[in-house]
């Protein structure tokens, strides 16, 4: 079931996203050559709890950390780690997500690791542009797979490929709501969308085929053909006729 939020409900919501966009903040400047994931995560969680705010991702399911921090091919879910050190030339998605007083903020954004090469920019441009693509069609009457389509047509016209195997969702009170947000498919299928709406929309886009496979720590996602892949996430609401990005500054 869909829940639809009240405008105070999506107020609450826009203080956790406010927060969360804080800490995307605090990462921007963290990201650098010779930082390992573990400090990226230790860095958000004592950042998020001095802001009265609870990390949502660590213990959901058994995860182990605050962030996932997923560097080069690996698409989503990467447990941070002391072993693993940022380098010149690659990419990291961060995703956070952080409850305030009972609701939800979720993003991802996939960050350059000093100087990178221009076919890895224009990577992480067109998965940036992807997202707002999707953003822009999440109005009342529209359907839901209208943001999926968008998401994919730009990626492919890119020549990039769209992750089959995960998907974007609803957010409130739980992380993970109704309904489920493919970033694929053909446009005008799936429930109308309503005004108090809000969605977690997050394009995984790879620069080779979509197929990926979970590692055996059963969280870490990685390119089946090990091409690296870029992963931007915002929390949405549907206000009125449009979208407001709850996930920003």
């Amino acid at each position: 079931m869909i829940i639809l939020k009240s405008r105070d409900e999506i107020e609450a919501m826009r203080a956790a996203g406010k927060v969360v966009a804080q800490a995307h903040e605090l990462v921007r400047e963290l990201v650098q050559p010779g930082v390992t994931t573990w400090d990226l995560d230790v860095a958000v969680e004592e950042f998020l709890l001095k802001q009265n705010a609870t990390p949502a991702f660590k213990g959901y399911q058994g995860f182990p950390a605050s962030i996932c921090a997923s560097i080069n091919e690996v698409v989503v879910h990467g447990i941070p780690s002391k072993d693993d050190v940022l380098e010149e030339g690659s990419i990291i998605s961060v995703d956070i997500g952080a409850f305030v007083d009972g609701f939800c903020g979720d993003s991802a954004w996939t960050y350059p690791v000093g100087k990178i090469s221009p076919e890895i920019q224009d990577l992480l441009t067109t998965t940036e542009e992807a997202l707002f693509k999707g953003i822009e069609q999440a109005r009342v009457g529209n359907r839901l797979s209208d943001i999926s389509h968008a998401v994919q047509r730009h990626a492919e016209e890119g020549g990039y490929s769209v992750v089959r195997d995960f998907v974007g969702h609803g957010i409130g009170r739980q992380m993970h709501e109704a309904p489920q947000i493919p970033n694929f498919g053909p446009p005008g299928r799936g429930p109308r969308l309503k005004a108090g709406m809000a969605l977690a929309i997050e394009p995984m886009v790879n620069m080779g085929s979509y197929h990926v496979e979970v590692l055996p720590d059963n969280w870490t996602v990685k390119t089946r053909d090990r091409k690296w892949s870029a992963h931007f996430e915002h929390t949405v609401a549907i206000i009125g006729e449009g979208p407001v990005i709850l996930t920003t500054l």
